[in-house]
């Protein structure tokens, strides 16, 4: 089966989206699909990935790639990849990765006009329960895969530090909640230690906010961290903190850290809690007293984790990259089967 996947955002950046996509698209060529990628990300060299990627194409290369193939799948509604349709009639099925509607919760004609497309969709799949119950259309759910091949625990490594946030420094991402929390459990003489993984434009305002705070020599700036180094900074450290202000459609940092033996704690609202499962313990969105609360009791009593870190084998196993990429296979492969007939 041709399959052209057409996402704007895609590698070099690196995001959730974009790293979901390429491993979407290199699972689907593993098992035979002949795959062409699709984008708008310009990319300084080549590509060297086991399928094709097709960069900035012009009006009559992007129609021709979509005659070429026999299913269309966008990763999020796209509008402006979807004129083609209007000349060659393909199978068109979309993951959903983000809500369809603005950062202040309204639905826009754009979000309408999406919501509205998607009656005309072969297959629709959300990667959280929530999301799909945010959507006009029944939709499958496939949440996301986290790799299973990086993302582990290492035993040699001493867990021997309290709290890691790995994420972009911007305001979504609730950095500044965490450390309101953390001043409130200073107030009750609980004095753990944060590890903060990531760049971003708040980076000046939380460090500000740190030393506003008397934290600054209890929170440590650590910047990006990838591959093999996150890896070992999550085994190093009890508990990882998702703060997000922003209801996450899902949240696949909650299952690398999970992986990697952390404890999650993370905000209650949107995808986010699914990601987390039984490994780890939620509060309301935006609420520093009740994620101080949370925190209290895991830094008083540690055992306390061991019954949610149990957990982890049975819940990750539900987002291998091979099960998640098996399931994507089969919705696909059944929207070109119902679109024939």
């Amino acid at each position: 089966m041709k399959v052209l996947i057409y996402s704007p955002a895609f590698l070099p950046q690196v995001g959730g989206l974009e790293i979901q996509v390429a491993g979407s698209a290199a699972g689907l060529a593993r098992r035979g699909f002949e795959v062409v990628v699709v984008t708008t990300t310009p990319a300084e060299g080549p590509d060297e990935l086991p399928y094709r990627v097709v960069r900035r194409p012009g009006p009559g290369e992007l129609l021709r790639w979509v005659r070429w193939c026999d299913l269309f799948y966008q990763a999020n509604v796209s509008l402006r990849g979807l004129w083609p349709l209007l000349l060659a009639r393909r199978p068109w099925v979309v993951s959903h990765h983000s809500w369809y509607r603005q950062a202040t919760g309204e639905v826009a004609w754009q979000d309408r006009l999406k919501r509205r497309l998607l009656r005309r969709a072969a297959a629709s799949i959300a990667v959280s329960q929530a999301l799909a119950a945010d959507l006009d259309v029944p939709s499958t759910v496939i949440p996301n895969a986290y790799r299973d091949d990086l993302f582990r625990r290492l035993p040699e490594t001493p867990r021997d530090r309290d709290l890691i946030f790995v994420g972009r420094l911007v305001s979504d991402k609730g950095v500044d909640v965490l450390l309101d929390a953390l001043a409130r459990l200073a107030a009750e003489g609980l004095t753990p230690r944060l590890a903060i993984v990531g760049e971003g434009p708040e980076r000046p305002r939380i460090a500000a906010q740190a030393a506003r705070l008397g934290l600054a020599d209890r929170v440590d700036l650590l910047g990006l961290r990838t591959g093999e180094e996150l890896v070992r900074l999550l085994n190093g450290h009890r508990v990882l903190v998702v703060p997000s202000r922003y209801e996450e459609p899902f949240g696949i940092v909650a299952l690398e850290g999970i992986a990697c033996g952390c404890v999650v704690v993370g905000s209650a609202g949107g995808g986010l809690p699914e990601a987390i499962g039984p490994c780890g313990l939620t509060f309301p969105n935006g609420d520093a007293a009740a994620l101080a609360g949370v925190l209290a009791g895991l830094l008083r009593d540690p055992r306390s984790a061991d019954g949610l870190t149990r957990h982890a084998a049975i819940h990750l196993a539900r987002h291998t990259e091979t099960r998640i990429g098996d399931r994507y296979a089969e919705v696909l492969t059944r929207a070109v089967k119902g679109y024939r007939r």
